[in-house]
């Protein structure tokens, strides 16, 4: 029995079982979650207990896999629709926080292995870290991680929390102004019914009339005659038809002003009619213009709206499908059964994981990883491990597709393995540098605490006054996106709790993908000098 204390499987799961237990506990709403476990490995490390090294590369490649394939659209998206602004502060941010980790690092004599730990621990970055260990191959690095991290989240936390006020900022205010500017953004998709009064259009068929392309509406009933239909391209409008219609508020007001006056008449479905939400699984419709699928003229089946990441889209003939959205279609009942198994439908294929995709893309990231890229003639630079299936995971999952693999996994899926890997990760880390890290106190006492603070804190409060006074941006949504740079869960959830919006959580999901690369970038450039 004494001998399986020394068994690495035995100290893999001590580990991660205390450190569970450890980071479920709150005080004062606070918890460590699963950073716990790596306080808990340096301990038990330190007192002899070791799990086998091959546990950190396996968790490591899923952990930062899952990452990249959660982040994935966010971060093109984020260039896309947020702008540069965002992407600004983060940038800021990160160099900040590394330039002081560099710069302690010299004056206090500190070994930069430790010092790039620091850096990654006072910005609560777990990517960070893996990326710092795979460059480094150093013990140290988990050493000043741990030594940090807790005062990463801690001041995280208290300066998201209490810095408007420091400011004197109103919350209420900034709120109803992002509102305001999400709406503009992002309009609510509606549906309306409308009487057809222009006798210019009188006869004319919807493909004749372009009304898709002049209004961006999508019309998903017509009643002629006391007959409810679904219609398509070469259906007519005749003068007297009742028409309902899912768009924008700005597209209805353009239906109106070339078909008719609203009305209030409604449109009662026929016996044979009916309108569904349909969830898209089936791989073979996945990144396929809905031009292309016809569902009109093959079904008699109009697509009004797409929901994707709870958000409403209105559809055109170029809109592409991707596996997990959910779409509302009008169809006859005949036809419902076959639009359903055309586009899936299946619950089920959410919460299933593929690991041929998995096991592939990090194949693949692995290979990239390997590759010496020549960095303008002064160094090579190689992604290494970390990066390598980090860039895949992101370039991958916003693909989709690519023929009859789908790069995508269910958010369950996702954390699951995400999570898993983490756990492998930490354990493993901690134990191999606990044996360390009274050396490391013993050499360089307090001044570890003193400098993860200053690292926290000091990039913290420039990028706030940035953000704010430089580049005018809603204090709603310049909290999440510190959180994102900082890539800090628990200041998300500390400011999340406080808001009647999603400022902060639209804030860290468009920066958090961004700060990922920019750290494991920062970690490497580090760890060069």
């Amino acid at each position: 029995m004494p001998g399986i204390f020394h068994e690495g499987y035995f100290a893999l799961f001590l580990i991660i079982t205390i450190g569970l237990f450890i980071g479920n506990l709150k005080v004062k709403g606070l918890s460590l979650d699963l950073s716990a476990v790596i306080f808990v490995a340096l301990f038990l490390g330190h007192l002899g207990f070791e799990v086998p090294i091959e546990f950190q590369t396996i968790g490591l490649v899923f952990f930062i896999f899952t990452v990249g394939m959660q982040a994935g659209p966010g971060f093109f998206d984020a260039f896309k629709k947020m702008g540069r602004k965002l992407i600004y502060i983060c940038l800021l941010l990160i160099i900040s926080a590394a330039l002081l980790g560099v710069g302690f690092s010299k004056y206090f004599g500190i070994e930069i292995s430790l010092g790039i730990g620091v850096f990654t621990g006072a910005l609560t970055s777990s990517t960070g870290l893996a990326a710092a260990i795979d460059a480094t191959d150093s013990p140290l690095v988990s050493i000043g991680y741990g030594v940090a991290y807790p005062v990463g989240v801690i001041g995280v936390i208290l300066f998201l929390t209490f810095f408007s006020n420091i400011l004197k900022i109103d919350m209420k205010k900034e709120e109803e102004d992002y509102k305001k500017q999400r709406e503009s953004k992002h309009p609510e998709v509606i549906n309306r019914n409308f009487v057809v009064e222009n006798k210019n259009i009188d006869g004319k068929t919807i493909h004749e009339l372009e009304i898709g392309s002049m209004t961006h509406a999508v019309i998903s009933r017509i009643k002629h005659k006391n007959k409810t239909v679904t219609p398509n391209d070469k259906t007519r409008l005749h003068v007297g038809d009742i028409i309902k219609v899912v768009g924008t508020a700005e597209a209805l007001a353009k239906i109106e002003f070339l078909i008719g006056k609203p009305t209030e008449e409604k449109l009662p479905l026929s016996g044979d009619y009916t309108v569904n939400w349909i969830l898209v699984t089936n791989k073979s419709v996945i990144n396929k213009p809905l031009k292309e699928l016809n569902l009109t003229g093959y079904h008699n089946a109009t697509i009004t709206r797409i929901r994707r990441s709870d958000i409403d889209l209105t559809p055109d003939g170029n809109s592409t499908l991707r596996f997990g959205d959910k779409v509302m279609v009008a169809c006859d009942n005949e036809n419902i059964g076959k639009v359903m198994k055309l586009l899936g439908n299946e619950e089920r294929r959410l919460s299933e994981t593929n690991f041929l995709p998995v096991s592939l893309g990090i194949v693949i990231g692995i290979l990239i990883g390997s590759l010496n890229i020549p960095f303008f003639g002064l160094f090579d630079f190689s992604l290494g491990i970390t990066g390598g299936i980090l860039t895949t995971a992101i370039i991958l999952s916003n693909l989709g597709k690519t023929g009859p693999i789908i790069w995508a996994m269910s958010g369950s899926a996702n954390q699951l393995l995400r999570k898993l890997g983490l756990l492998l990760f930490l354990a493993t880390v901690g134990t191999h540098s606990g044996a360390h890290i009274v050396d490391a106190f013993a050499n360089y006492g307090w001044n570890l605490f003193f400098i993860g603070a200053t690292i926290t804190v000091v990039p913290l409060v420039i990028s706030i006054l940035f953000g704010r006074y430089i580049l005018k941006i809603n204090f709603a949504l310049l909290l999440g996106v510190i959180a994102g740079s900082m890539t800090s869960t628990p200041g998300l959830a500390a400011i999340d709790s406080r808001s009647k919006t999603d400022a902060p959580a639209i804030g860290y999901a468009t920066v958090y993908p961004v700060a990922l690369v920019f750290m494991i970038i920062a970690s490497q450039l580090m760890a060069m000098l």
